[in-house]
């Protein structure tokens, strides 16, 4: 008969240790999200990586310059994806006709229209974030993706240019 009495009543919960529970949990929450908050953004990230780089009207940057070969892939393919929009898989090999390692290079790559005007661009950083470096007489491939091509627009042309390199020699 006491097993049919207390058949009908409620267990006891624990509320103490719910709460401890949930106490922890936000501070552990809280703590990660504070150290997530420490780390240095990508935009910060790149600018370190590209510290010491020769830019565009520099004449050392003229003279490496000169020693990058970029060309567009056949394996580059526009795509029409579920938003209405068309996106570009595009894929260039990049190589180092050069006598010094790079270990920074950041690259501007540009959709063009048949009048050569720019319709979307994408900077990336092929080295170190692709590839670790690019030594003498080596090619290396990049792959990017630019979305949000309109189905009318004039996809003529794609132009690669570096806007700033680093070696690990100095000129």
């Amino acid at each position: 008969m006491e097993s049919l009495d207390n058949f009908n009543e409620k267990p006891k919960r624990n509320l103490a240790g719910l709460m401890v529970g949930g106490v922890v949990g936000l501070v552990l929450l809280g703590l990660g999200i504070w150290i997530l908050t420490l780390q240095p953004s990508i935009e910060e990230q790149k600018v370190a990586v590209l510290e010491g780089a020769y830019k565009e009207g520099s004449p050392e940057f003229e003279a490496l310059t000169n020693d990058i070969v970029i060309s567009t892939s056949r394996d580059t393919v526009e795509s029409p994806n579920a938003f209405g929009t068309i996106s570009m898989f595009i894929r260039g090999t990049v190589r180092n006709k050069g006598t010094r390692t790079i270990n920074g290079l950041e690259i501007n790559v540009a959709v063009r229209n048949s009048e050569s005007q720019v319709i979307k661009e994408k900077r990336l950083l092929a080295i170190p974030e692709k590839h670790a470096s690019l030594g003498p007489g080596e090619t290396i491939t990049v792959n990017l993706t630019i979305d949000g091509f309109k189905q009318n627009d004039d996809r003529a042309d794609i132009r690669w240019k570096v806007t700033a390199i680093r070696t690990e020699q100095p000129l």
